[in-house]
C-alpha cells in the first residue's frame, strides 16, 4: 500500500492492547463458547472492516473483540478451570491435528460446566454459518461516488485521413 506524508497512521499507544496469551489447544477448546459469547463484538468488527475498507477506522471494534475474549477466558478460569484444562490437554495430546472426536468425554464435562456456570450453551453444528442480521449502532458509511474519468484520447475528426493498417487486417485471425 502506497502512503503519503498526509496519511494518518495510528500511534503505538492506540495500537497497544493486552493480548490473549493462550496456546492453540486452549483457543481450539474454547472456540465454540467464546465465539458465541463474543459474537456481537466480532460481527461488529467484521461489519466495520467490510464497510469501511480501512482497518485504521475499526481499531476500537478490534479492541472490543480482544477485551471480550480476555473477559471470557477470565470467567472461564474462575469457574471451569479444571474441566477446561483437561479438555485442552486432551485436544493437545490425543492427536497430531487436535481432532475433537477423541476428546468427547472431556468435552461433555467442559460443556456442562460452561452451561451451568456461564450459561453459554455449545452452539449447534453449522451455527456460525447461519445467516444472521446484525443491528449495528454505527451509522452506515455513505457510498463512494462513482468515478468519472475523462476520455483518454480525443476522437479523430470525421475528415481525418484514414490510412490502411501497416501490417494488414486482423480479420485473418478470426477465420
Amino acid at each position: 500500500m502506497v502512503i503519503t506524508s498526509s496519511t494518518y497512521l495510528p500511534s503505538e499507544e492506540e495500537l497497544t492492547v493486552e493480548e490473549v496469551n493462550v496456546g492453540t489447544a486452549s483457543l481450539r477448546a474454547a472456540a465454540f463458547h467464546m465465539g458465541k459469547h463474543c459474537e456481537h463484538h466480532n460481527n461488529e468488527f467484521m461489519l466495520c472492516r467490510q464497510e469501511e475498507d480501512d482497518p485504521r477506522s475499526c481499531l476500537n471494534e478490534g479492541k472490543a473483540v480482544t477485551a471480550c475474549a480476555l473477559e471470557f477466558f477470565r470467567k472461564l478460569k474462575k469457574t471451569c478451570y479444571d474441566e477446561f484444562t483437561q479438555y485442552a490437554t486432551c485436544l493437545d495430546k490425543s492427536s497430531g491435528d487436535m481432532a475433537f472426536n477423541r476428546c468427547r468425554l472431556t468435552q461433555a464435562v467442559y460443556d456442562k460446566c460452561v452451561l451451568d456456570n456461564l450459561n453459554i450453551e455449545r452452539p449447534s453444528f453449522g451455527y456460525f454459518c447461519e445467516v444472521k442480521v446484525h443491528d449495528s449502532p454505527r451509522p452506515k458509511p455513505p457510498p463512494e461516488p462513482k468515478a468519472v474519468y475523462p476520455d483518454a484520447a480525443p476522437k479523430l475528426p470525421d475528415d481525418a485521413e484514414r490510412l490502411p493498417a501497416r501490417f494488414g487486417a486482423r480479420s485473418i485471425f478470426g477465420n
